[in-house]
């Protein structure tokens, strides 16, 4: 990492709003758009703002994203090292070819046809979590009582996890995500749930079936002679994570912004067939996993006519991106009839989320279930006294107290 005398901002910065990104980002945006930045692993790296540099960053083949090299920029402290270190690297940090072979050989479990499949049970598992929720004393918690368990016992039946163990993997992603634990508390989380899913996929490796992602991988992998038991661990590490902390949160927030925001959610109520179009709003506004769009270059490349050089970390904050009146006309309102799916909430380029679909379905089922279901929902403390996330590198509600 090139050392440089000044940088013009520490990351993280944190929201002063919650519904909107630091306002020091505006202001970056404007007077330095690509600038240095220092970071908690007490590296500096260069921060990207507009929305056109980003997009052109996670386009570039001359940006790595292995998170095991030291120029990889990290918003945390960076990791303690155990003696074993030979967890493979998920899809999140590969690069190509292994990335794309690896994204090809699972790809299709993820395909609009294949979550049309999954629709009906992801509508079950709601109307389940709705029933008990109205069932139960008021006011109750969203997120423990409809957020967290949906999306947790989705991927956990898609990938043949089980949702038994929810309490388990929950409290160590948890852990991996909050930037006020420690390194030391962070590394035990991640070998605790790293060791938990090796001993599953070796469990899944003896008796594998075609009744779950890990098993319908298992196999195909023994079809073609290219066996990995540690990328398939990755691949689960990955998905178990991924797949419920980012629906969760957006569940919340989304509810909480919807219902601050009641002449948008009358044009939900209305017409269901704009809620995709509300989704993909309160994907934009809240561009929860911003780091996810962090990488370091491979080669000396100029982006937006600064030269990045070779080993330097490059941090695309999206949510700066995805509040650039250059991309977003007026994007401080949330407009749900924007129509504005150029946003990068799940990435872009080859690294682009690879369960989106599955995210924007699940979105679409609690969001319209739920408020037709129960209609008189409302927030049952006020909205400042929320417990937001501002301690987590995916950002969300801890509690969401609701009544109705």
């Amino acid at each position: 990492m090139t050392d440089v005398e000044e940088t013009t901002a520490t990351l993280p910065l944190a929201r002063k709003c919650p519904f909107s990104p630091p306002p020091e980002y505006e202001t970056l945006r404007e007077e330095s758009p690509i600038s240095r930045v220092g970071l908690p692993s007490g590296q500096t790296a260069w921060a990207l703002t507009r929305l056109e540099d980003i997009r052109e960053m996670l386009s570039s083949p001359h940006f790595s994203s292995d998170r095991r090299n030291p120029s990889f920029p990290l918003l945390v402290a960076r990791p303690v090292r155990s003696e074993d270190d030979s967890f493979r690297p998920s899809l999140i940090g590969m690069d190509p070819p292994e990335h794309s072979q690896a994204r090809r050989d699972v790809v299709g479990e993820f395909t609009v046809k294949r979550m049309k499949a999954l629709q009906p049970r992801i509508q079950q598992i709601v109307d389940e979590h709705i029933d008990a929720l109205l069932a139960g004393p008021k006011p109750a918690d969203l997120v423990q009582a409809l957020s967290l368990p949906v999306p947790s016992l989705v991927i956990c039946e898609l990938l043949g996890v089980p949702y038994a163990d929810h309490d388990f993997f929950q409290s160590c992603s948890s852990r991996m995500l909050n930037r006020e634990v420690s390194p030391e508390e962070r590394q035990t989380a991640f070998e605790g749930l790293r060791n938990y899913l090796d001993d599953l996929v070796t469990k899944k490796e003896a008796n594998a079936t075609e009744d779950d992602l890990l098993g319908r991988q298992i196999l195909k992998q023994r079809e073609s002679g290219e066996a990995d038991h540690g990328e398939l661990v990755g691949l689960a590490f990955l998905l178990l994570i991924a797949g419920h902390e980012t629906t969760a949160n957006m569940i919340s927030l989304g509810t909480v912004t919807l219902l601050e925001n009641p002449d948008q959610l009358a044009k939900i109520k209305a017409d269901p067939d704009k809620t995709l179009a509300a989704i993909e709003e309160l994907l934009r506004v809240f561009t929860i996993a911003e780091s996810a769009t962090s990488r370091f270059a491979t080669a000396d490349v100029e982006i937006g006519g600064t030269l990045i050089r070779a080993g330097e970390g490059v941090i695309g904050l999206s949510n700066a991106g995805n509040h650039d009146p250059a991309g977003f006309e007026n994007p401080d309102t949330f407009d749900i009839e924007r129509g504005a799916r150029h946003h990068v909430a799940f990435g872009f380029g080859v690294h682009q989320c690879l369960g989106q679909n599955l995210a924007r379905l699940e979105l679409q089922i609690v969001f319209d279930t739920l408020f037709r279901r129960v209609p008189g929902i409302r927030i049952a403390v006020p909205v400042d006294e929320l417990p937001f996330k501002h301690d987590s590198t995916i950002y969300g509600l801890h509690a969401l107290p609701v009544t109705w």
